[in-house]
């Protein structure tokens, strides 16, 4: 079976109430299964949790109860969150096959890799157990979804070269986010000679609804593609990637993704430059302007790494106010593993004396510290 790049997310399936995420609407959602097919795509990809723990069995009542085996191919995830005991993996692994309605998976990843994951996986052997999966059959490729920077991705992929492929969150404007670090782990993931599958190449919808000026941008350039199409084509140009997932929750949505990727055209120069102010256009928007010189960091009593906490908060308030979660609250409490968090900050001032933008960075940093101990997004 030749795998075009693009595949369904079964994570932001429609809705007949808007307010239940475990609402799908199963017709439009075979209708959409159906198209997706037709068009010569075979990827999908659930987890456990999504769809309020429904997803999955939707998967079977849109998909594997209606075609072939050889028709699709599927992914689903373990995540530690639901983990408590080694008995757990074997618990859900059945479980995920009996909801999903097949005998094997064709992709199975290490759900959320970051660095307290990462030890409740080590603790709970789960890299060798998966590994154990591979060989009996029951999974035919072996991955792991990560949200974190790239030294610890190095330092993983490092420990477990067992990995088929990485799972990472890649898009334009995350590309050169010092907090994120979408290039970095791109990279790193190029180095191992890992294969990548893209998650959130709209940022969640949020490059689908762009400040008019950078709205006005890409139009002019080519009026009938839409927002969402330019940041697809931006990771689909990336030649490490094999695999691109896109939430679907609309047939619109699906149209529009099926023609796009079913003879996806890299990103020209003229193009990566508009894509180029784009992103300046909307870090212009952004809540602080550091620049990310660092020059605040050197000799830190407290090591808060600043320009990547801003960096973090930055992006958040960048993203669509009605997404429900966003990762980088996860970003942000990762890196208090390495570093000193926003709130440990001892008003010293130094930084403040070295910002050659001026910026209040005491007063910024309880900005940010306030924002992630209080969102309910992250």
């Amino acid at each position: 079976m030749t795998t075009k790049k693009l595949g369904f997310g079964m994570m932001r399936l429609p809705l007949t109430d808007a307010s239940d995420a475990g609402s799908i609407d199963i017709e439009l959602t075979k209708k959409m299964v159906d198209t997706f097919i037709e068009r010569g795509f075979t990827y999908f990809d659930t987890a456990w949790m999504y769809c309020d723990h429904k997803s999955e069995d939707a998967v079977k009542e849109v998909l594997t109860s209606r075609y072939p085996r050889d028709a699709y191919t599927l992914a689903t995830k373990l995540h530690s969150g639901y983990l408590t005991c080694k008995e757990d993996r074997d618990k859900i692994f059945n479980e995920q096959l009996r909801k999903t309605g097949v005998d094997f998976f064709d992709y199975y990843l290490i759900h959320d890799v970051r660095e307290e994951p990462y030890r409740k996986y080590e603790e709970l052997d789960c890299f060798n157990w998966i590994l154990d999966k591979k060989k009996k059959g029951l999974v035919k490729k072996i991955g792991f979804s990560f949200h974190s920077t790239s030294d610890l991705l190095d330092r993983v992929l490092t420990e477990h070269p067992e990995f088929d492929f990485v799972q990472l969150q890649l898009n334009y404007l995350d590309w050169d986010n010092d907090g994120v670090q979408s290039r970095k782990c791109y990279e790193t993931a190029v180095a191992h000679n890992k294969p990548v599958i893209v998650m959130e190449p709209v940022k969640g919808g949020t490059l689908a609804k762009l400040p008019s000026a950078a709205d006005a941008l890409l139009k002019a350039y080519n009026p009938n593609a839409s927002a969402p199409s330019w940041a697809i084509r931006f990771v689909a140009s990336l030649d490490n990637v094999f695999m691109i997932l896109s939430g679907m929750s609309n047939m619109e949505q699906l149209l529009d993704n099926t023609s796009l990727m079913s003879a996806p055209q890299p990103l020209n120069n003229d193009e990566h430059a508009i894509i180029d102010r784009v992103v300046k256009i909307i870090n212009s928007r952004s809540s602080i302007p550091c620049t990310g010189c660092s020059y605040c960091t050197g000799g830190c009593p407290s090591n808060i790494p600043i320009p990547k906490h801003f960096s973090l908060y930055n992006a958040e308030k960048q993203e669509s106010k009605d997404k429900d979660w966003t990762p980088h609250g996860e970003y942000y409490y990762d890196l208090s593993e390495t570093y000193g968090k926003a709130e440990d900050c001892i008003a010293c001032g130094q930084c403040e004396d070295m910002c050659p933008q001026g910026l209040p960075i005491i007063d910024l940093l309880k900005t940010v510290s306030e924002y992630f101990a209080n969102s309910d997004r992250v």
